[in-house]
């Protein structure tokens, strides 16, 4: 019997026995390039500290009714948004699974802020980034892809970014890292940092240290399968909400458990999409609230003054339904608390979601919502609409 080659010895990529019964395909070169990059990565997280979860100033109408609310404040990660956990886990992921190399160009499908914070992974371990995204992706963020050296492939179709991406991967030798696929399998959902063990953490000395909610948008549908998994091992009563734009197949495909669904483009960056993705995993969302685009800029606009800095329009999304939930709470005199996420600074939507002109051109009348906004801060009544 001819035994393998040993450990450490010549490195072909395709080394067979005489008699064709071993082939090995070990090169220790890319195992060691393969051990750097890890390190690489491990080592900037060992240098970041965690993201901040910050108390809303609630209204002073509600100041007996034992409500608390909370941000935690994603954009204060190196590349500005909650999608840079999701980069690190998918980078991790490919490199462990033997998906990259050294010689690897990486291709994403991206509307924006993932593809910024695997622009950042893809250039500190020395690879080429192309994220395809649709032609409307805003200029800042098409702007912030490229300072991070990444490369933009822009499409006309939105629904064509996917098809777009295997296409190019399979061009260049390349690899589609597909993170509406693998998002929910790339985390930990059980720890190893993820965002729900951090809230869960942070949240400990607080009044209600167990959250009665934590609401998030779907974009991946990976942070919902994330924090809804996470809940369910550590055995908490805490119930999960995803708050959807207009148009988006998340809404219909839960509602009807019906993963087929489609929908249109969402006009609210981030969140939202035009199939149910596969990583949104729908038995682990105890429930969905669609929400008006309008609604979401209004409270994205409001929010500039109440937080004293601009945010995204996701997470204006995700705050209309968490006024509603407190209003459900208030109503019913229990008292909790809520948790949502600041997904990303509003600094990346100055020309487009801060830009009247802009908001005009989609349509969208701001006013009855804003209106709400303003009366729930001032008297802590809600009584906005559902969408």
């Amino acid at each position: 019997m001819t035994s393998a080659r040993p450990a450490g010895g010549a490195s072909g990529a395709n080394d067979t026995a005489d008699d064709g019964s071993v082939v090995d395909r070990a090169r220790p070169a890319d195992r060691a390039w393969l051990a750097h990059a890890v390190r690489l990565i491990e080592a900037d997280l060992q240098r970041s500290a965690d993201t901040h979860l910050l108390r809303f100033p609630m209204p002073s109408g509600l100041a007996g009714a034992g409500i608390d609310l909370y941000l935690k404040d994603e954009s204060t990660h190196v590349t500005g948004s909650l999608k840079h956990r999701l980069a690190r886990s998918l980078f991790l992921y490919a490199l462990c699974n033997g998906a990259l190399t050294e010689r690897t160009t990486v291709i994403e499908s991206s509307s924006g802020s993932t593809a910024v914070s695997e622009a950042y992974f893809a250039r500190m371990i020395g690879l080429p980034f192309v994220a395809v995204m649709p032609a409307g992706t805003s200029p800042e963020k098409v702007a912030l892809i490229q300072a991070q050296g990444g490369r933009c492939h822009l499409v006309d179709d939105p629904a064509a970014i996917y098809a777009e991406s295997r296409r190019l991967a399979a061009e260049c030798g390349g690899h589609y890292m597909d993170q509406f696929t693998y998002a929910e399998r790339a985390t930990d959902w059980r720890g190893n940092n993820n965002i729900a063990e951090s809230i869960f953490a942070q949240l400990a000395l607080e009044r209600h240290p167990i959250p009665d909610w934590v609401v998030v948008g779907a974009g991946t549908g990976g942070t919902s399968a994330t924090i809804g998994r996470y809940v369910r091992y550590r055995g908490y009563p805490t119930r999960l909400c995803v708050a959807d734009p207009e148009g988006s197949a998340f809404f219909p495909g839960w509602r009807d458990g019906d993963p087929t669904r489609t929908g249109t483009p969402s006009r609210i960056e981030g969140i939202g999409r035009p199939r149910v993705e596969p990583s949104f995993i729908g038995p682990v969302v105890d429930r969905m609230q669609r929400v008006p685009d309008a609604a979401s800029v209004g409270m994205m606009r409001e929010l500039e003054s109440i937080l004293g800095r601009r945010v995204g329009p996701s997470t204006g999304t995700s705050m209309w339904a968490c006024f509603g939930l407190i209003g459900e709470m208030r109503d019913a005199g229990v008292g909790g608390s809520i948790v949502t996420l600041l997904c990303d600074s509003g600094d990346r939507y100055a020309e487009t979601y801060f830009d009247d002109g802009w908001v005009a051109a989609q349509g969208w009348d701001l006013a009855p919502y804003r209106a709400a906004v303003r009366e729930f801060i001032a008297i802590g009544a809600w009584t906005g609409s559902a969408g």
